[in-house]
């Protein structure tokens, strides 16, 4: 279908009328002025990526004299708290558990997929993060299915309602089993009370379904943010709610002010007040945690916290160093929030959020995700949910007014932390304040000695192959565990998104490519301390984990998909890690084979993405079946 400048594919216009509506497209032809700017930002991206590994060149901090690009802020102004931030509305000051997940299932109907959209309204976490990015599925029109649940959710459509009643009894019968209480005692009231957020895709992703009047396939961001304020803030501000974005995968301050400047040509087509909007920023980068108080006044008025995550920080800082022999990660069960580089990164976030603005205001600080199901025997989920308790309450007194949790099941089990101590959150708590120096620099990379295993390495195959597989079929949330412990309950399935398919095949690039050092003997393979994990033992590893794989039940690997998207997976698993020249999204190899269920048109594309990569750093993004 054409409209001015937007171009949308098929009949998804007409299929999609109730939240493609002529409003939300209008105010998608004037926001696709923002397209090349953003298609630029990601060239130059890849750009300064590449100059880095050919000069062997670390990321450092800006010149303070210098202006953050997109605005006239100095960077010295910046850190020093001279720029106008946001008062924190009230519905965001106590945000003790944020749940995060996706709002729509694959392949599924409305009454099926909204179900998502229910358990999550219903959990009593404080806030809710409907994803709209890494954990949500984009085969078919999944990110469509997805916007269309919100908007039924959050305007209490009569379908919607149905579907969560039916879902409060079912986790009632849940909870008194496993809590021994009903959590939940009136379910209209319930609805009301966890704030809703969602997560638009970053910048360096496209959107499959619309192109601009250039044909270029539209910014998924553009889209994202478009649909779901468009649709939903008249009811949110009509219910007393803020308009809550999380904004994921900034690697600068130059791209979070595009994304201001995005905020704030949507706010004045909807005649809203400038900072109407209000954004999360995940610090998802290693370049991020160099500008933390540049991103803060790049975005102003709409910027109220950042969340520290665990995986895709990993990921990030794997890839600023892939050049850099002497960065090589051990095992990722070793790389904790209080390891290392993540240490240090956690620090300065919390001492970010700390300094105030020019009119004193502080942002908040959400904690990590909480992965951990409580599902599995008694002595494994027992042990699961201490060790949940034990980080929650760590980020506590650290600093962090709240964190993330993966599932319902987690809210009640974690709430109660922030609970006891009581305060809404904490707002301006006093650390030291951040410094600069090449010390600061060095600390965010720095490498504490810990194991290197043959045990290790099998978790980060299986699991990656196993992330890809469910990839392919629509489900980028997923349980997963390694495959020797499919069968043992007392080893706890974890809530992953494609942040663990990233991380675990960027270490064991570095671990292949760098040639580091297994450090504790395995008897099975015959591998010492001290050998080097080389190709050919990866290739081993690789060849035995998927045979676990296609051996398994159809529980933990679906039988449908053993001559479909796990092949796939493995192509996609074998390009990345045996290319010399480090690819720089997992992602985009997955994207390419979306609704692709031929392995052998999949080693076409994977090929196809790679050439055209080593050429001249083209990354193919667009929908390659529109």
């Amino acid at each position: 279908m054409e409209l001015t400048n937007v171009f949308i594919r098929n009949n998804l216009a007409e299929l999609y009328s109730d939240v493609l509506t002529p409003e939300v497209l209008e105010v998608l032809s004037e926001l696709s002025s923002f397209n090349g700017v953003i298609k630029d930002a990601m060239s130059e991206r890849i750009r300064q990526r590449n100059e880095r590994f050919l000069q062997k060149k670390r990321i450092a901090f800006s010149d303070p004299g210098s202006h953050i690009p997109n605005t006239n802020i100095l960077v010295s102004d910046a850190r020093e708290g001279k720029f106008e931030g946001a008062v924190i509305p009230a519905d965001l000051r106590r945000q003790w558990i944020q749940g995060t997940g996706p709002a729509a299932k694959p392949k599924a109907q409305l009454k099926s997929s909204i179900r998502n959209v229910a358990y999550a309204l219903l959990s009593g976490a404080d806030g809710w993060m409907f994803d709209g990015e890494d954990a949500l599925g984009q085969i078919t029109t999944m990110s469509l299915d997805n916007q269309r649940n919100l908007k039924l959710a959050i305007h209490n459509d009569p379908v919607f309602l149905e579907v969560a009643e039916q879902v409060a009894g079912e986790m009632n019968n849940w909870s008194r089993s496993f809590l021994g209480y009903d959590m939940i005692t009136d379910w209209k009231e319930q609805l009301n009370f966890t704030t809703k957020i969602f997560r638009a895709r970053g910048l360096h992703l496209d959107d499959r379904h619309i192109r601009d009047a250039q044909g270029i396939q539209m910014a998924a961001s553009i889209v994202d943010v478009s649909m779901y304020v468009v649709n939903n803030y008249r009811q949110l501000m009509k219910t007393g709610s803020s308009i809550v974005l999380y904004l994921p995968k900034i690697q600068k301050a130059g791209e979070a002010a595009i994304w201001n400047k995005l905020l704030n040509a949507l706010e004045k087509k909807l005649e809203l007040p400038k900072g109407t909007i209000k954004v999360y920023v995940l610090v998802e980068q290693l370049e991020a945690t160099f500008q933390l108080m540049e991103i803060r006044a790049a975005l102003g008025k709409h910027f109220v916290g950042y969340n520290t995550g665990r995986w895709d920080y990993i990921n990030s800082v794997s890839d600023a160093l892939a050049w850099d022999p002497a960065f090589i990660n051990p095992d990722i069960e070793s790389i904790t929030m209080t390891y290392g580089y993540m240490r240090y990164y956690e620090d300065r976030v919390r001492r970010a959020v700390n300094t105030p603005d020019v009119n004193g205001n502080y942002a908040l600080w959400q904690g990590g995700m909480e992965p951990n199901i409580p599902v599995g025997s008694a002595a494994g989920v027992a042990a699961g949910m201490k060790k949940a308790l034990a980080g929650a309450e760590r980020e506590q007194r650290e600093g962090a007014s709240g964190k993330w949790v993966a599932h319902w099941k987690m809210v009640h089990i974690v709430r109660p932390v922030w609970e006891k101590i009581k305060n809404d959150n904490q707002l301006g708590r006093n650390f030291a304040p951040l410094t600069y120096t090449p010390e600061d620099a060095e600390k965010l990379s720095v490498i504490e000695p810990s194991e290197r295993t043959i045990r290790g390495a099998r978790n980060l195959i299986s699991v990656a192959l196993q992330y890809a597989n469910a990839f392919g079929q629509g489900m980028q949330a997923a349980a997963i565990k390694p495959a020797d412990f499919f069968k043992d309950d007392n080893i706890l399935y974890l809530m992953e998104d494609m942040a663990t398919g990233e991380i675990r095949l960027s270490i064991l690039w570095e671990w292949i490519h760098k040639k580091a050092e297994i450090t504790v003997h395995d008897q099975q393979t015959g591998t010492r301390a001290g050998d080097v994990f080389t190709m050919a033992l990866f290739e081993k590893l690789l060849d035995e984990e998927y045979q676990k794989l296609l051996e398994a039940d159809d529980k933990d690997v679906y039988q449908h998909s053993k001559q479909t998207t796990l092949p796939i997976a493995r192509s996609i698993v074998e390009t990345y890690i045996s290319s010399e020249s480090k690819l720089p999204w997992f992602i985009d190899l997955l994207n390419i084979n979306l609704n692709n269920s031929d392995p052998m048109e999949a080693k076409k594309r994977i090929a196809l993405y790679v050439d055209a990569f080593r050429k001249d750093g083209t990354r193919i993004t667009g929908n390659i079946d529109y």
